[in-house]
């Protein structure tokens, strides 16, 4: 029986990761071929998802907690700052950066995130700089300069505001992985997440409210884009990477998670038709190397979109 059980958790896990890649490459197209708006589409994945896995969490898991985590002072201040320089903060760098870019480089930059958590916690003392570290921060900023650069010194191989809401996705994505742990050992993922969700769509609607769209432009095409975007990239893909966690170790997740930016990169190569030179090839290896080299190493391991 255990055995079945870690069969299931890895192909819970694999799905996951997966779906969460292919769910960045999709926006893209989105952005690209229909024209939808980054605020209008953050507003609308994080209010559906968010609703989605509180009433998974009602349904299937302690319904308590949904409406407990509200009860106390200092966990309803610390959920609104997770929602809104937490979740909200990472879902729009993050697609703002496939915005003005693509769903590849978005997806690897926000995977400097363990760097940015590392030199943090030099900062604070919080941890002494070990040669696992040294490895780490060498292939991150390998793969990030081949990434963006493909290898030659004279200018980026990626528009500019592609980088820079990509490493504001990076640093979002830190303090997302630091800061939900004090309210994680109180409450069940599905609660903290999913309100936190809910938090960014309500605060974002102020700025976009979602009914504020021309649906009847939008094709049919479209709209399976968009189902498959908040269903399946982020609500299934969240519950499933959780679930996972019931039969296997933090490592196995870490290391089955690398296929995320993997998936992100294909899909984005082969599917999308961007361009991709060898030397960005190059550099997605050494952050997927980072990525499974850290979870080999039982590093500081982060909760990811």
């Amino acid at each position: 029986m255990d055995r079945q059980n870690r069969k299931l958790g890895f192909l819970l896990v694999i799905i996951g990761a997966t779906l969460w890649g292919v769910g960045g490459t999709v926006s893209q197209k989105l952005f690209q071929d229909f024209q939808i708006e980054v605020d209008w589409l953050v507003t609308v994945r994080l209010l559906i998802s968010g609703v989605l896995l509180l009433t998974i969490q009602y349904l299937s898991r302690d319904k308590k907690q949904v409406f407990d985590v509200w009860k106390n002072k200092r966990n309803t201040f610390q959920l609104l700052i997770f929602g809104l320089f937490g979740m909200l903060a990472v879902q729009y760098t993050f697609m703002a950066s496939i915005n003005h870019g693509n769903a590849a480089v978005a997806t690897l930059l926000q995977y400097q995130a363990p760097i940015m958590i590392i030199a943090y916690l030099l900062i604070q003392r919080q941890m002494r700089l070990r040669r696992m570290d040294l490895i780490t921060v060498f292939l991150s900023l390998s793969g990030c300069f081949l990434l963006l650069t493909n290898g030659s010194l004279s200018g980026l191989s990626v528009p500019a505001p592609a980088v820079i809401w990509g490493i504001l996705s990076g640093v979002a994505l830190a303090f997302y992985t630091l800061y939900a742990a004090s309210l994680l050992a109180y409450f069940d993922s599905l609660v903290i997440v999913g309100w936190a969700m809910v938090i960014g769509g309500v605060t974002l609607s102020f700025i976009h409210p979602p009914w504020q769209m021309d649906f009847a432009s939008l094709p049919l095409e479209g709209y399976l884009y968009l189902l498959f975007i908040v269903i399946f990239g982020t609500m299934i893909a969240f519950w499933f990477f959780i679930e996972s966690l019931n039969s296997l170790s933090p490592k196995e997740t870490s290391l089955v998670g690398s296929l995320e930016p993997l998936a992100a990169v294909l899909t984005t190569v082969f599917w999308l038709k961007e361009p991709f030179g060898s030397f960005q090839w190059l550099g997605t290896a050494c952050v997927i190397a980072m990525i499974v080299f850290m979870a080999l190493a039982d590093s500081e391991k982060a909760a990811f979109e």
